[in-house]
């Protein structure tokens, strides 16, 4: 960020005695030399008589002004605006650049997020768990600054969908690009806390944490989520779980063959048992949502629990630009004279 700044230290006489003019006391002084020059130059011209006088001096006026009589006011207006430019120079003005120094302790995260059959539920009304965790995810990364958030997806396996990133951009396109239908179907929890702890097991940030999303209970995978929970407290990571959907019966999707596309109601089963013994064994928490503003609402707390840490130092670099209306001003003058001795000299 620029800006221009009138310092005020004058001449070097001001220096000696250690005085700094401020700009608005260099501008007062400035313009009453300015009214002076221009009170002295009316005076003297009113001051000057005549060598002879003439009794009647109307056929002087009828006469007509040559074009450097016309013009010679120019010469006072080059005196003055070298004047002003000089007046300006003393002040001098300094444009200054901010320079912002930002040093975070960033914490990597990274999001499980469950694409099982099951999240096509659509107790979030009017879309289904899936497409309403994205948004809610989304909007989380919105908020994070100089975080690395990375994506991993599950359903009978677990895969990394996206890795740490601070290209947050990039994370949106994949996080868009997660649907239903990229895994083979079930809900490997363990696997999923595995794949996540890999991928931060050698990150160097302050804080390591995972976010939990799934609306079931582990039935696939090599790893059981206790195990893979004391894996992640091993590597110091702490993990938020979020069970999502309604309790009870709630309504699925079913694409019938013959009559096309139907809803039949399906019982919600969360393990929510499982998913707190996780949350508390690594030092995180359980959420429960169950509508779409609650789990905005879980993501803001967790958002507010666990926040960057940033140190801003700011100094202002300048660049001095009195010479220019130093050099301004000398071109002012020398013209003046140039012009005072040649096209508008006045003969004795």
């Amino acid at each position: 960020m620029s800006n221009l700044e009138f310092y005020g230290l004058g001449l070097n006489l001001f220096d000696l005695f250690e005085t700094k003019l401020s700009p608005l006391a260099i501008f007062v002084a400035g313009c009453l030399i300015i009214l002076g020059m221009i009170w002295f130059h009316t005076v003297r011209r009113r001051a000057k008589s005549a060598t002879i006088k003439y009794s009647d001096i109307r056929i002087v006026n009828r006469a007509a002004r040559s074009n450097r009589q016309r013009y010679r006011f120019v010469l006072t207006l080059l005196r003055l605006a070298a004047v002003a430019l000089f007046i300006l120079a003393f002040a001098r003005p300094r444009s200054g650049t901010e320079i912002t120094e930002v040093t975070s302790e960033g914490v990597d995260i990274m999001v499980a997020l469950d694409v099982s059959s099951s999240m096509q539920a659509e107790d979030f009304k009017p879309h289904n768990r899936l497409y309403v965790a994205k948004e809610e995810l989304k909007k989380f990364v919105g908020k994070r600054i100089n975080d690395r958030i990375g994506l991993v997806v599950f359903a009978r396996h677990s895969f990394t969908q996206c890795p740490l990133t601070v290209d947050y951009d990039v994370l949106l396109n994949f996080v868009d690009q997660v649907d239903f239908g990229m895994i083979d179907d079930g809900t490997a929890i363990g696997m999923a806390i595995a794949n996540g702890v890999n991928r931060l097991r050698e990150s160097e940030a302050k804080s390591k944490i995972m976010v939990l999303l799934t609306d079931g209970d582990n039935n696939a995978g090599e790893i059981d989520p206790v195990t893979a929970a004391n894996l992640a407290k091993a590597m110091d990571i702490k993990i938020y779980t979020i069970g999502a959907g309604k309790t009870g019966n709630v309504m699925h999707p079913y694409q019938d063959p013959i009559f096309g596309k139907r809803y039949v109601y399906q019982p919600t089963r969360i393990d929510e048992a499982t998913l707190r013994a996780i949350a508390e064994k690594t030092g995180g928490k359980y959420f429960r949502a169950r509508s779409g503003e609650e789990l905005e609402e879980i993501y803001s707390i967790i958002d507010e629990m666990e926040k960057t840490e940033i140190q801003i130092a700011a100094h202002m670099q300048y660049r001095e630009l009195f010479h220019y209306f130093t050099y301004a001003g000398l071109v002012l003058l020398v013209l003046e004279l140039i012009l005072a001795n040649s096209v508008f000299r006045k003969l004795p």
